[in-house]
């Protein structure tokens, strides 16, 4: 290993400060689901106190699909963060992931950074995640498999950033042999595995080939939120790169990979600017099963506390069910049934 569990930490707060501090957005692309528009159905015939969210994920009841993704640990801010995110998802009963288990791999004592999410959110599914660049280097995969029983996750990411790899002054961009991994960690975990990208989606022709390996969910994670390129050019104090921009945006990927659920059983995860209720509700239409956000929850989190998160994900959600009303659509499934047009084909 050439990079020592300090320097892991260092970086791994630098890209929360970051995350903090500066303007980390796309500069010129957009996630797109600003251009759409739902479709107004005059004789609707819902109820809008019937319209529930609740549903079964893994084998926990949850109130919103919804995923605080993945984001952190590693560090002693880490740990608190996770502490009062975990705080967030047990009182919504919402799914939520951890950040990279890169230093977990590496060092016990940084177990409990992520450990605390299991801890405070027995009530709701847990997500483990780890590095493409790591699984590709894992001679064995006992050591991955031993981060899915240290957390007691009920799903696994592998997380997809080649993008940020190859920008990172300390990434390892060597992924050869990623899908013969990947294929063989599907076969021994106990747990189903997903796939996230980090800011630069996935295409269609990506998303059959880590479908076949046998995955059970696909976030695709795509251009339009958190540039993770930008995290990396700033961290380099580069004065321009670009890289910025690169990647598919979320609008784009989740049109595209939705229709291979015809094919492939797996859930679909929206994100990758999940700013608003409009994203979200987007997001749901363009075939989403979850949705899920993380800068703009951990920046609610940091400057306006735990309630401020509740209210924000409560509102979304309000949103959303009245959208649900005037379209037409008693559930979310419904919603997905051409529902959202893009704007240029209304006039």
């Amino acid at each position: 290993m050439t990079e020592s569990i300090a320097d892991i930490s260092k970086r791994k707060k630098e890209h929360i400060d970051l995350c903090m501090t500066d303007d980390v957005s796309f500069k010129t692309k957009t996630s797109g689901f600003e251009k759409y528009e739902f479709i107004h159905n005059a004789i609707t015939e819902v109820d809008l106190s019937k319209i529930s969210f609740k549903t079964k994920l893994f084998s926990y009841n949850i109130e919103y699909p919804f995923l605080i993704s993945c984001m952190t640990g590693g560090t002693s801010e880490a740990e608190l963060i996770n502490e009062r995110l975990s705080n967030v998802a047990q009182y919504l009963k919402i799914p939520i992931g951890v950040g990279s288990q890169r230093q977990a791999l590496e060092d016990e004592k940084y177990h409990n950074s992520y450990k605390i999410i299991r801890k405070n959110s027995s009530a709701v599914p847990v997500f483990g995640n780890i590095g493409a660049a790591q699984l590709v280097q894992s001679k064995e995969l006992k050591a991955i498999l031993k981060l899915i029983d240290m957390l007691e996750a009920d799903a696994f990411y592998i997380h997809l950033n080649p993008l940020q790899e190859l920008l990172q002054k300390e990434g390892e961009p060597h992924f050869t042999g990623l899908l013969k991994k990947l294929e063989k960690l599907v076969s021994k975990s106990k747990v189903p595995i997903f796939i996230k990208e980090v800011g630069s989606g996935i295409s269609k022709s990506a998303a059959i080939k880590l479908l076949e390996t046998g995955v059970k969910g696909i976030d695709v994670a795509g251009a339009g939120g958190t540039s993770w390129a930008g995290v990396e050019i700033l961290r380099n104090k580069e004065t321009q790169n670009p890289f910025w921009d690169w990647g598919l945006p979320t609008a784009y990927c989740l049109k595209e990979i939705y229709p291979l659920k015809k094919k492939f059983n797996f859930l679909l995860i929206g994100s990758g600017g999940i700013n608003s209720a409009h994203d979200l509700a987007a997001a749901f239409a363009l075939g989403s099963d979850l949705t899920a956000s993380a800068r703009i929850i951990l920046q609610t989190l940091i400057n306006n506390g735990e309630e401020s998160v509740i209210a924000l994900i409560k509102d979304w959600f309000d949103y959303l069910k009245k959208v649900m009303f005037l379209t037409g659509s008693k559930n979310l499934n419904e919603l997905k049934k051409g529902k959202i047009i893009r704007k240029e084909f209304l006039f």
